[in-house]
């Protein structure tokens, strides 16, 4: 097993693992490391994994989690069917950030791909938050936000103040300590105890902190590459570049992480 550093800011891949036949704890522990290290890890050559595969690996981060309103492929309780970008998924963002315990990790695993286009960008809100001045950081450090789920969650029936949640704008990873910037433009409605209008200049200059190119990496998806990253210290947007292929991936999320307990 080789792992190499894809981008200054984050983004590694592992080559040489073969998950179908299991992981010992002593790969599983450098992998784990890896991905804190670099808040996003491609695990090269997975395309043999099955749902129950994916499913008992993702296991071995934490509790999977079951998405409240967008359903589960058939038969797999926890794995959900991604396919075409839409304005959600273009926008940076952590995946759920409305719950009151967010997601620790979510693993994309790619089934089928275009030709070309659908990459995923990806961004340290940990480097994002270590760019700013230190009187900066010391203000945010004060402050919290309101997340507030999408449309999706009301269409689903959803009762509001179950999707609904506020959390420090910049929060310490449970297992490094690292800070990060902890808002996104999908569910961040404002600044807690802050106006709408208040907040959004605040949280416009954040965004574009986060997703500057120093920042991110690009990840080019190639069949079997099973993505792992870190919501608590990066953030996501896919590329909306596809033109009518099919593009499906499945995605695990995981609620907790086994060293939350």
């Amino acid at each position: 097993m080789e792992i190499r550093q894809l981008a200054g800011a984050l983004g590694a891949e592992v080559i040489g693992l073969d998950l179908t036949s299991g992981i010992e704890e002593t790969a599983f522990s450098a992998v784990r490391d890896a991905l804190h290290q670099s808040g996003v890890i491609c695990i090269r050559g997975q395309g043999a994994m099955t749902p129950q595969g994916q499913l008992a690996f993702a296991a071995r981060w934490g509790e999977i989690s079951i998405h409240p309103y967008v359903p589960s492929i058939e038969g797999h309780p926890g794995i959900m069917k991604i396919y075409d970008p839409n304005p959600i998924t273009q926008t940076w963002h952590s995946d759920s950030t409305h719950m009151r315990e967010p997601h620790a990790y979510t693993l994309l695993l790619a089934r089928i791909l275009p030709e070309v286009g659908g990459d995923t960008m990806f961004a340290s809100a940990t480097g994002a938050f270590q760019s700013l001045s230190p009187g900066f950081q010391a203000v945010l450090r004060t402050l919290s936000a309101v997340h507030e789920g999408t449309a999706l969650a009301a269409d689903a029936g959803l009762d509001h103040e179950a999707v609904v949640a506020v959390h420090p704008v910049v929060r310490a990873h449970p297992d490094t300590g690292a800070e990060a910037l902890f808002v996104n433009d999908n569910y961040v409605t404002r600044i807690d105890g802050w106006s709408p209008e208040e907040s959004r200049p605040l949280l416009e200059y954040l965004y574009g902190v986060i997703g500057r190119h120093e920042n991110t990496y690009r990840h080019r998806w190639h069949h079997g590459d099973l993505v792992i990253w870190d919501n608590r210290s990066t953030q996501h947007a896919v590329v909306g570049d596809v033109a009518g292929e099919e593009r499906v991936l499945h995605r695990v999320t995981i609620a907790s992480s086994a060293s939350d307990g």
